[in-house]
């Protein structure tokens, strides 16, 4: 939230996050150019990143947590692409919503924007051109995503706040306890609920999956359950 991090940190992390951003502007101008049809797929995954990482849920451990929704983007058009996206989804957030705050912003997007979804993106990449079910690699990339996003906040906050005894470590399994109760869980319902969406997005838009080769076409001709 806003004012929690250390000054010094809120720019390590700003200055993390802005070479990824404008190298994300370039991957996104590029893919413009190349297909203006991708521009309601980009809509899409953008909007559930936004519906998704809205939701503030109450944690059993006195924190709150929510879905992040960066997979599906991940997968559709890559990590770098989607921290441009998630950075105008966090800057939104933490100006009418309250959720998040200006100068913790390069940390939520270095957290949120680029290392989740580049594992996500990174699991995707190892399972595309395997024998695992289109829909199986789906939600293993955006459950991952999802869990490496809190993974990184929890060793974010271990190296903003040390504990007096025990250091680092100590504070990143205590923040790690904090999160991972709750979000284990949410991770896994986000897997699911982005499967599913990509479910419908290969029923109504396989053309575009397979011009953007995110899957290939013999593996939407079998995810839409065709001879």
């Amino acid at each position: 939230m806003e004012g929690f991090l250390p000054l010094e940190w809120c720019i390590v992390w700003w200055l993390i996050a802005l070479p990824c951003l404008v190298y994300g502007v370039w991957r996104l101008k590029k893919v413009m150019d190349a297909d203006r049809e991708a521009l309601p797929l980009l809509g899409v995954t953008g909007g559930f990143i936004f519906i998704l990482s809205s939701l503030k849920l109450p944690s059993v451990t006195g924190s709150c947590s929510h879905p992040t929704g960066t997979g599906l983007s991940a997968i559709c058009f890559g990590p770098w692409i989607t921290s441009v996206i998630c950075a105008i989804v966090l800057l939104f957030q933490s100006l009418f919503l309250a959720h998040g705050g200006l100068s913790v912003l390069g940390a939520n997007i270095v957290s949120m924007g680029i290392v989740g979804p580049c594992v996500g993106y990174a699991i995707y990449r190892l399972l595309k051109d395997t024998s695992v079910n289109v829909y199986v690699t789906v939600f293993l990339a955006t459950a991952l995503a999802d869990m490496f996003t809190y993974i990184v906040t929890s060793f974010e906050l271990a190296l903003a706040y040390p504990a007096d005894v025990g250091g680092f470590g100590t504070s990143f399994i205590m923040f790690m306890g904090i999160f991972a109760v709750t979000q284990v869980p949410l991770a896994i319902v986000e897997g699911i609920v982005l499967a599913l969406v990509f479910k419908y997005i290969v029923a109504l838009k396989p053309d575009i999956l397979v011009r953007m080769n995110v899957f290939s076409e013999s593996q939407i001709i079998a995810a839409r359950g065709e001879a």
